[in-house]
């Protein structure tokens, strides 16, 4: 594993230098948009909307839309005066029994890795958090975005799990909440007693992706089919013999492509002036709408 943050544990006046670590990947199989009869990639260009050019990465701003549509342009000085902590500190806020942290919070887990000068608080924490049964509830800035997170052990190494905000949490309003729906007391002992039959300890190992895996194994029959496009051997450009020569067969080439594109030009164009000539009406109307 890479690391993709490095700062520190900020304890009272302890301070614990860690890696944090993506504890998850996504085990989906990849595709991309390709062209059916070549197999060549789709690209997309950035197009500006006003004026149809294609727009340079560093020309890029970010952009608020307002409820009118008019969009409110934001530079990196705005950004600059926001209380958005670079201190790269994970503060411990307080701890609290794990158990009153409602699941639907956390959005994404990573693993924390101590620096070598930093092992032995680590492993202090470590022991301390596990043996009291509660978790840390932390704030953390990752990606330009500031977290409430919690820190957990796991296997021995300490777990962040940034949390959604409550203002992030939807609130459930379904009609059926407010229906007085009535449920018989034999009908509830007979869900109950068939949760009972199924119960059994939780075994992740026991699952698996069956969706992937046929995925996988129809990509697999492809291959061996031979039903694969090749990738598209680019013949490298070799510098021109003779230069004069190849400008000429340029010229000619071009001339040739711009005569055998002009007659279907032509005829598109004159198709185009006998619509014209039918719908004056229509397009008047259209342009008075």
């Amino acid at each position: 594993m890479r690391s993709i943050w490095k700062g520190a544990i900020s304890f009272g006046l302890v301070t614990i230098p860690v890696k944090l670590y993506s504890a998850t990947e996504q085990k989906d199989v990849s595709f991309h948009q390709v062209h059916r009869d070549d197999g060549g990639r789709i690209r997309y260009k950035r197009v500006c909307t006003v004026d149809g050019e294609e727009v340079p990465y560093s020309d890029i701003a970010k952009g608020y839309e307002l409820a009118s549509g008019e969009m409110v342009v934001l530079t990196d000085e705005d950004f600059e005066g926001l209380p958005l902590t670079t201190s790269r500190r994970i503060d411990v806020l307080q701890f609290a029994p794990a158990e009153q942290i409602d699941p639907i919070y956390f959005a994404k887990s990573y693993y924390l890795e101590p620096d070598a000068q930093g092992a032995k608080p680590y492993v202090l924490l470590r022991n301390a958090l596990e043996s009291s049964g509660q978790v840390a509830v932390v704030k953390v800035a990752l990606r330009q975005r500031e977290s409430l997170a919690t820190l957990r052990v796991r296997d021995g190494v300490f777990v962040l799990e940034t949390m959604l905000w409550p203002d992030e949490i939807r609130k459930p309003d379904f009609a059926f909440l407010d229906e007085d729906i009535e449920v018989r007391p034999q009908e509830l002992k007979m869900a109950e007693s068939l949760i009972t039959t199924m119960e059994s300890d939780f075994d992740a190992s026991e699952y698996h992706d069956a969706y992937r895996e046929a995925l996988q194994q129809v990509i697999e029959a492809k291959v061996a089919g031979q039903e694969v496009i090749p990738p598209r051997e680019e013949e490298e450009a070799r510098p021109a013999v003779d230069l004069m020569a190849a400008l000429r067969a340029s010229v000619e080439a071009a001339k040739r492509e711009r005569e055998a594109g002009a007659p279907a030009k032509a005829k598109k164009a004159a198709g185009k002036s006998k619509d014209e000539e039918k719908a004056p009406a229509k397009r008047k109307a259209r342009k008075s709408a």
